[in-house]
């Protein structure tokens, strides 16, 4: 019964193993990831320049707010 047990065991882990990933995939998968956070990180950069460099808004369309005096 032992050995039939070792014999699953072994077959079982050698499915499992050869399931996996081949090496040019993980490369493929790693590249993939990569661009990607290239891009996002591109795209943060552009929208963190864009935030830096626009105008800063005014207040000239914002009303002052009354006081005492220029209520009487």
């Amino acid at each position: 019964m032992k050995k039939l047990f070792t014999l699953l065991f072994v077959a079982g882990t050698m499915c499992f193993v050869a399931c996996g990933p081949s090496a040019e995939e993980r490369a493929k998968q790693e590249a993939d990831a990569k661009a990607k956070m290239d891009s996002l990180f591109n795209a943060a950069s552009q929208t963190m320049t864009m935030d830096s460099t626009a105008a800063p808004a005014t207040t000239d369309s914002v009303a002052a707010p009354a006081t005492t005096e220029e209520k009487k």
